[in-house]
């Protein structure tokens, strides 16, 4: 029998391949790593909960609950990336609430225009602690830490340390409403169902003409296996989740807010010199400025675009209570905050995507359902969130410093 031997080239060829496919998986740990977390996170409490975590009325509910967290998440990511902070949020929420809550309950507005008013209010808000970081160089924390106080007395005094409420219908629905069934089944929501497809395959055709395009310039890709189990799994679980979500009332109207925020933010960060000069201030501010770069303006802005965010979460959170209180969004910028970090943002900026605050902030929202499901107490709730947060750092760090 003929014996085979190896040559040197052969073996230099086999040790380059495993380099390449070790290097492509920690590339695809580093982009996939909080996903694959949150996946993770998710079985465990459907298992741990006998299966009541994925039911469609707590799965709806696990989105109602959320919307605000993931709507300011977007907004603190940027002004994260930017290398600040925002503690205010949380107080800005309860603030906009109250006022909103006053304007249509004692004053009768319409609610279309108190919306219009609130986000006003909002970026009126963040332009003024903006104006403080950007142009008169106080430090965010400084700023925002008093901006928590301001607007946590505020809202006492115009809510007089009482609830207002309940709120217009038409109101409500903006957190608590669902988009209609044009097909009338009755078993299932089929237009939630056609929306899903559409998504899918939306999201599926974009991520295929990003591939040719990098291939087109000769970009490193990952293999075209895991390229087409990467788009199966994400087009099964949209279907899935939008499956269970069609069985109970629907997509609720708004997921379809988020949906909107998520692709426009997305795009903005990913897709434009505005996002690219953001994320340039994040990394190393006095090169940006001397680039060309007007980092106080865009820092300036970055906060007016948190205060707006946070009046429209201030607005889906008092629409799902339906009610103001004193107490509303408390201790919120925390979990914001959380979010980003735990999706991968970076403390001393520059470094952040809206997919990675959005899975953060989702990453939060199912351990606290989770661990309320299952009883555990709230003081081992925050023992856990914060253990949590820790780990995700960690692993971020550890990666980069391996990479």
């Amino acid at each position: 029998m003929s014996r085979m031997t190896t040559t040197p080239d052969q073996v230099m060829d086999q040790e380059s391949s495993l380099a390449g496919i070790t290097k492509i998986l920690r590339e695809n740990v580093r982009q996939y790593g909080m996903l694959v977390a949150l996946i993770a996170i998710m079985i465990f409490f459907q298992i741990m909960t006998d299966g009541i975590l994925m039911k469609p009325i707590n799965l709806t509910n696990l989105i109602l609950q959320n919307s605000y967290i993931v709507i300011m998440a977007i907004g603190m990511l940027l002004v994260i990336v930017a290398g600040h902070i925002d503690l205010s949020v949380g107080s800005v929420v309860a603030f906009v609430g109250a006022a909103a809550a006053v304007m249509m309950v004692n004053y009768e507005m319409n609610f279309l225009v108190t919306v219009i008013i609130s986000l006003a209010l909002g970026a009126l808000i963040g332009g003024a602690q903006g104006y403080w970081v950007a142009y008169l160089k106080i430090p965010s924390f400084i700023v925002t830490l008093a901006g928590m106080l301001v607007f946590r007395g505020l809202t006492l005094a115009l809510l007089q340390g009482q609830s207002i409420g309940p709120f217009p219908t038409a109101f409500q629905r903006i957190s608590t409403g669902f988009i209609p069934d044009i097909f009338g089944n009755e078993s299932i929501n089929l237009t939630t169902m056609l929306l899903a497809a559409i998504v899918s395959a939306a999201l599926v055709f974009m991520d295929i003409q990003s591939r040719r395009k990098q291939q087109q310039y000769r970009v490193e890709t990952s293999p075209l296996p895991i390229f087409i189990l990467k788009n199966v799994v994400l087009v099964g679980a949209i279907m899935y989740l939008s499956y269970l979500m069609a069985s109970f009332k629907g997509l609720p109207n708004v997921l379809i807010v988020l949906f909107v925020l998520i692709v426009a933010y997305t795009f903005v960060a990913t897709q434009t010199t505005l996002g690219r000069r953001i994320f340039a201030i994040g990394g190393n501010e006095k090169a940006a400025k001397l680039s060309g770069v007007k980092t106080e303006r865009l820092t300036f802005y970055t906060f007016v675009n948190l205060g707006v965010l946070a009046a429209l979460a201030g607005l889906v959170f008092a629409a799902r209570l339906n009610v103001a209180t004193p107490k509303a969004g408390e201790a919120l910028e925390l979990d914001v905050i959380a979010a980003c970090f735990i999706g991968g943002a970076s403390m001393s900026g520059g470094v952040g995507t809206v997919i990675g605050a959005v899975i953060g902030a989702f990453v939060m929202g199912v351990m606290n359902n989770g661990m309320s499901i299952l009883g555990i107490g709230i003081e081992w709730q925050q023992v856990i969130k914060g253990l949590v947060l820790l780990a995700a750092v960690f692993f971020d760090v550890y990666n980069k410093n391996k990479g």
